[in-house]
Formats: structure tokens, C-alpha cells, sequence
């Protein structure tokens, strides 16, 4: 006797939805406790502002916020959504998950729901599972959010991190469509460097996992990374990986409308651009300019971003690439949301 399969239908994303704190932090508010200068923040990184949220602004309320908007958009209500992933590292709990909380809260409490901790790689990671899901249907339409609150875990003395990292969310719904609007994905890790970027406190050796932990030794974590191994990783490896999602959907740097990498740094992005040899036709995100590093929120902020400055952009093809802590990456070519 045969095991019965399902099958679905080809995914496509039907619509994006954004969520930004209020609270706008330019670089004048944080470089005298780094002793630095806007100067030096905008030529280093590109960054000149980024948003944090306030202190009972939660990560479920942020990813709350998107997600309605993304329903909105899709003409869809939380009941219609029959899976939520949520990318994050900054839900301050280990269990029950962030997904649940936001399911429990919207009304749709029945449905299935997880979290994934891939970092800035993690929205790319749930848009691959959720397509696979929907695919194999066990899913019809499934709602990734990606969303942080990094200035819980940031230390803001810190000279390597302060200036980078910012909150907020993003979300979209990806659903059952019938010609292809998602690529197959490109992911991988190179966790021989896993150490380059940590979130624990830094008087845990965290390599140690004969550690025994007691309540006294857990404090609050901050990020911490080594930035010129992590550039050096993402301009030279997450190049490569990104013409491997473009080549894996059938197409050429000559054939895609749009790109949208992890908004980690101009400068990364940049010669990321320059080393796939991206025609000036195609636009590229920044919104880390002014929204600085949201981490696994940063995609799908930056897609909602550059759709809203290039309306013409709506139903075209964009090359997506996320990477982080880890060092995990994950990259795929999709059909932007149409107009909505």
C-alpha cells in the first residue's frame, strides 16, 4: 500500500506589508557614546539614520503591524492564513514561539505556526520553506514574517555594532499561483565561522557546551561580530551564491527588474553588485540608508521600500539574498507582489 501525497500548485508572493517604529535615529544620537562621527558611519556603512522602537513596542506587536498590512494588500483576513513563520533572533523567549503569540493574538489560533532562527538570512529561509509547503500543499497560503528589535540586543558603546542595527518588521503572503513566482532556493552555511557574529554574554564561552548555566549567569546578550571577516564572507561568497539562485530559476543577471540583498551595508552591497556584473538596469534596494540593519526584517523592508519609490517594479522579477549569523545564507528569484 502506497503512502498518499498531496500536491499543491506553483507559489507566488501576493503582497508585501511593512512596519517601521516611529522613533527615527540619526547618527547625531549615537556617536558620542562611540566617539565617532556621522562622517565616518556614512562612509563605513552608508547608514544616516535607522528606526528603533520604543520600549513597549514588543517584537509581536511589531510583526503584528506588517502582517495586517500584508492581509490588507492581499484582500485576505488572518483566518484565510493556514501557516505563520516567523523569522527572528530577538523574540526574548526560547518557547512557546513568537508564532504563536501573533496567531493567538490576530485570531487565528488554529493554525500552524513556527519561528526559524537563520538570522538576516531568516526571511529568505521562510520564503523557501513556505513556497516547498505550498507546492507540496501542505499549505495553501502562508504568511512570513521577518521581524526585530535589535536595539534590545545591541550595546550602545559599542563601536563595531552600535550604529548598525535598527527594528522593525516586514511580512508578506506567499499563496498558490499558476505559473511559478518563486525560484528554488540557494542556501547553504560556512558555520567553520560561526563565531564572527554571536548574541551572548560575552563572559559565557559559548563554545563550551560542557557549560552548565545557572539563573545568576544569564544576563541579557548583545551582539557582537567581527566585521571585516563578515564583509569579507558576504562580498565575495554571497556573490556567488546569489548568480547560483539566479542560475537555478533559468535566468541571467540580464533578465531580473530588481535587486534586493540583506541591507547589512552600502559598501557590501555595492561590490556585491559590481562582482555579478548587475546591468545599471537593474534597481537595487537601500534602504539601510535610512532604516539601518533590521536583520531578518530587512528584505521584505527594503522590498516594500523600493516597490513604493518604483511603482513599476509591482509583478517584476527581483533576486533576493539574505546572510548572517551563522554564517547562513539563502537566496532565491521571485515575481514581486502585484500592485495592490
Amino acid at each position: 500500500m502506497a503512502i498518499k501525497v498531496k500536491t499543491g500548485s506553483e507559489s507566488t508572493i501576493l503582497s508585501v506589508g511593512a512596519y517601521r517604529p516611529s522613533r527615527l535615529v540619526p547618527n547625531s544620537e549615537i556617536v558620542d557614546l562611540i566617539d565617532s562621527s556621522d562622517e565616518w558611519i556614512v562612509q563605513r556603512t552608508g547608514i544616516e539614520s535607522r528606526r528603533f522602537a520604543s520600549a513597549d513596542e514588543s517584537v509581536v506587536d511589531m510583526a503584528i503591524g506588517a502582517a495586517e498590512q500584508a492581509l490588507t494588500r492581499a484582500k485576505l483576513a488572518i483566518k484565510d492564513i493556514d501557516t505563520v513563520i516567523v523569522a527572528t533572533i530577538t523574540y526574548p523567549h526560547q518557547a512557546p514561539s513568537a508564532a504563536t503569540a501573533i496567531i493567538q493574538r490576530m485570531g487565528n489560533p488554529t493554525a500552524a505556526a513556527l519561528d526559524i532562527s537563520a538570522a538576516c538570512a531568516g526571511f529568505c529561509y521562510g520564503v523557501a520553506m513556505a513556497h516547498d509547503m505550498v507546492r507540496a500543499g501542505s499549505a495553501k497560503k502562508v504568511l512570513v514574517i521577518g521581524v526585530e528589535k535589535i536595539s534590545d540586543f545591541t550595546d550602545p558603546t559599542d563601536r563595531a555594532t552600535a550604529f548598525i542595527f535598527a527594528d522593525g518588521a516586514g511580512a508578506v503572503v506567499i499563496g498558490e499561483s499558476t505559473e511559478a513566482g518563486i525560484g528554488p532556493v540557494e542556501w547553504g552555511s560556512d558555520s567553520e565561522n560561526r563565531d564572527a557574529i554571536l548574541m551572548n554574554p560575552s563572559w559565557i564561552d559559548v563554545r563550551n557546551t560542557e557549560t552548565q548555566l545557572t539563573k545568576a549567569d544569564v544576563k541579557w546578550p548583545n551582539i557582537t561580530q567581527e566585521g571585516q571577516k563578515v564583509f569579507r564572507w558576504a562580498v565575495f561568497s554571497m556573490s556567488k551564491a546569489a548568480l547560483k539562485a539566479l542560475d537555478s530559476a533559468g535566468l541571467s543577471v540580464n533578465e531580473i527588474d530588481a535587486f534586493i540583498p540583506h541591507q547589512a551595508n552600502v559598501r557590501i552591497i555595492e561590490t556585491m553588485a559590481k562582482e555579478m556584473k548587475l546591468p545599471e538596469s537593474v534597481v537595487i534596494a537601500d534602504d539601510i540608508r535610512t532604516n539601518g540593519n533590521t536583520s531578518a526584517a530587512s528584505i521584505p523592508l527594503a522590498m516594500d521600500a523600493l516597490l513604493a519609490k518604483h511603482p513599476e517594479l509591482h509583478g517584476k522579477i527581483a533576486l533576493l539574498i539574505g546572510y548572517g549569523a551563522g554564517l547562513v545564507y539563502a537566496g532565491q528569484v521571485v515575481k514581486l507582489p502585484p500592485k495592490p
